[in-house]
């Protein structure tokens, strides 16, 4: 217990490494896989695909659609989401967003995702040029207007929706990461990492703020294991212009 006191002594204001454009590729690389590990096994991608199932249901089957995931890191939740899609009748083509160069490479390695290297808030993308568009566990390295261009962004590329994914802040839950990333075999980075994550995320009402704030109409849903989702549909209106629910 004393060597987690020491991971959470002022978690919520140091830097990640992710935090840092020019972290050594290999590095990040290595804490974008234990990541992937956290999603599958501590409840990340499957927030994620409760949330897309929403939006994907009004779709008829057979239809393509394209999927633009922001901040991808090992691009393990847009192949969950295609799969996903699969069981609807649905094709997504998967495409991508890092700022990491080494992340874009990696993520794109399989051909099945077209990875670019830009910033998160001013994407090299038309407005409504995708269709879906998805951003998990990326807005808690950000805040004021940095966060708000975002959300933005996220609402102005998408043509039927956007779901975001987060942390919620919590004692708790940085107590049960922390435990659980050594039978996961995180690396002593990812698990420090994971414990600021954990203590920089997002409440309900924060996370429904962010939406409000960047003018999108968000339903702000909390989830098992400490993780809450804000999404929308652009069908049913729920983008820019309709703030303030």
């Amino acid at each position: 217990m004393r060597d987690a006191s020491r991971e959470w002594h002022g978690a919520a204001r140091r830097s990640e490494l992710l935090d840092d454009p020019a972290a050594d590729g290999a590095t990040v690389l290595a804490s974008l896989r234990d990541v992937a590990r956290a999603n599958r096994f501590l409840g990340g991608t499957a927030a994620v695909l409760r949330r897309l199932d929403e939006l994907l249901r009004p779709v008829p089957a057979g239809a393509a659609l394209t999927l633009l995931d922001v901040g991808t890191g090992a691009g393990d939740i847009p192949r969950a989401a295609r799969a996903r899609a699969a069981r609807f009748g649905l094709g997504l083509r998967l495409l991508a967003v890092e700022r990491h160069p080494a992340a874009a490479r990696h993520a794109a390695a399989g051909g099945d995702v077209t990875a670019l290297l830009a910033d998160a808030a001013a994407l090299p993308l038309a407005s409504r040029s995708v269709d879906l568009v998805l951003c998990s566990q990326l807005l808690h390295h950000y805040r004021g207007p940095a966060l708000t261009a975002i959300v933005a962004e996220l609402g102005r590329v998408a043509r039927l929706g956007v779901v975001i994914a987060e942390l919620v802040p919590s004692r708790i839950a940085a107590l049960g990461l922390w435990l659980a990333s050594y039978p996961l075999g995180f690396r002593p980075v990812s698990r420090r990492d994971g414990v600021t994550s954990v203590l920089r995320g997002f409440t309900g009402p924060a996370l429904r703020q962010a939406c409000t704030d960047a003018g999108v109409d968000a339903e702000v849903r909390l989830h098992p294991l400490f993780r809450v989702t804000a999404a929308w549909s652009e069908r049913a209106g729920g983008g820019a212009g309709r703030a303030g629910r």
